[in-house]
């Protein structure tokens, strides 16, 4: 469908394991890396237009690899532009990029480069060459690339002016996704399908809450906290992480609990289990009706099942149900959902993990808010240095040193967000209910 011609590379061991997993993919129906993509200590560039600049789909992404799996030290950097297309960024990534040698890059570009008219043959080949650009120099400079679609439109917002203004450009969009999806492969890269995920999310919830409730934001095109979350789950999922927060299993016949690596049970006794823990599950925040929060949109996405799993099994219970109290709040399960497994991550929103998590995201927020100020009002600007005197030695020293500082108090941002990782201790109390 599309003119794709084989990038010519030389693969790292990284890239050869994506590419078998994007086989394996391709056999299965399934598109998301099939193997984890990020190794410990990797570098993640998250680059996109001014939806990757609002800076909470990055958010998401860069709180949940801190808190959820820690053990990885991830550290990211979001590298959002508003109005940007493609071809823009491919203009600004050798300086403004390169020199931060990501290990790993993902992209979400499509919403400015489609014009917001009708799909044409032009849209869909400059937008390829513009991301074929991208995709070709970061895995010349070693990087596995995340290649994103873009996301979608609200049908909300434009009801009132054209009302199948949503519809023309969802399918201009659907076919940008499509290019994205065959330069992933061509590429041997992990294809990340935000418009996917946000066109059924949104077709979801739109049925139950109803047609103003917006995924793709206010204005129809920038998403709140809602439509960021599916963003981040469609990231998240290409990069290959497996979702497995922890499990902590009770035999209440033993009087015993054990638990899985993050999480150590320092006491069990009579159902009520002592935990602390280094991993967390990824929160959430807001009513179940509100579009600027994370909760409302989670009945119609897989998030939790798929990327959240912290899972509690009771064994030996004798009565047919029991309640468990987590945190503050108090549910009731039968025995064979305790016995299969509850997903406290679902089941407790309101959990003793809330406040711990809302301060990593905090510190995470104002490090994406440094790394706007830094690359758009301060490096992408050494560009336009005279070339005679960039050529200079003296002025080479100085740009070297300027983006050192900015980039050193950068990495201590994230060593506060890392910090803010703590251990959190909490009890679990199963009671059998006769």
């Amino acid at each position: 469908m599309f003119p794709l011609s084989l990038i010519a590379k030389a693969p790292t061991m990284k890239h050869i394991l994506a590419g078998l997993a994007l086989v394996a993919g391709a056999l299965s129906g399934v598109v998301s890396a099939e193997t984890p993509v990020l190794e410990k200590g990797d570098r993640l560039a998250i680059i996109g237009d001014s939806i990757t600049e609002q800076k909470l789909y990055s958010k998401f992404i860069e709180t949940y690899l801190l808190a959820c799996y820690p053990e990885l030290e991830i550290q990211t950097f979001q590298f959002g532009w508003g109005g940007e297309r493609a071809p823009g960024f491919a203009a600004r990534m050798e300086n403004d990029l390169v020199p931060w040698n990501p290990d790993v890059v993902t992209t979400c570009y499509g919403m400015n480069d489609g014009s917001y008219r009708e799909y044409t043959e032009q849209i869909g080949k400059t937008y390829e060459e513009g991301m074929r650009r991208i995709i070709e120099r970061m895995q010349k400079a070693g990087a596995t690339i995340v290649v994103g679609s873009p996301g979608v439109v609200d049908s909300f917002t434009w009801q009132r002016g054209n009302p199948e203004f949503d519809q023309v450009y969802n399918d201009n969009l659907e076919h940008l996704g499509q290019i994205a999806n065959e330069l992933a492969k061509e590429s041997q890269s992990p294809h990340a399908d935000v418009f996917g995920e946000m066109m059924k999310s949104m077709k979801a919830a739109k049925a139950e809450l109803g047609e103003e409730y917006p995924v793709a934001g206010g204005d129809g095109v920038h998403p709140g906290a809602n439509g960021h979350l599916l963003m981040a789950y469609a990231f998240l999922k290409a990069l290959g992480l497996d979702g497995e927060i922890g499990t902590v299993t009770l035999d209440m016949t033993a009087d015993k609990a054990e638990a899985t690596t993050g999480h150590k049970v320092l006491s069990s006794k009579n159902g009520t289990v002592e935990v602390e823990s280094t991993r967390y599950p990824f929160c959430f925040y807001g009513s179940p009706n509100d579009p600027n929060g994370t909760s409302s949109i989670l009945p119609y996405t897989q998030f939790d099942e798929r990327m959240n799993r912290f899972i509690l099994k009771v064994k030996g219970l004798e009565s047919s149900r029991a309640d468990v109290t987590f945190g503050a709040s108090t549910k009731t399960f039968s025995k064979e959902q305790l016995e299969s497994g509850i997903n406290l991550a679902t089941e407790f929103l309101d959990n003793p993990f809330v406040g711990p998590f809302q301060n990593v995201m905090n510190e995470v927020a104002r490090k994406q808010a440094y790394e706007t100020q830094m690359i758009k009002g301060i490096v992408t600007n050494f560009r336009q240095i005279p070339a005679e005197l960039t050529d200079d030695p003296e002025v080479q020293d100085a740009l070297k040193t300027i983006r050192r500082k900015m980039t050193e108090a950068d990495d201590d941002a994230y060593q506060k967000a890392k910090a803010a990782v703590v251990p959190v201790q909490y009890t679990i109390t199963v009671k059998p209910k006769s």
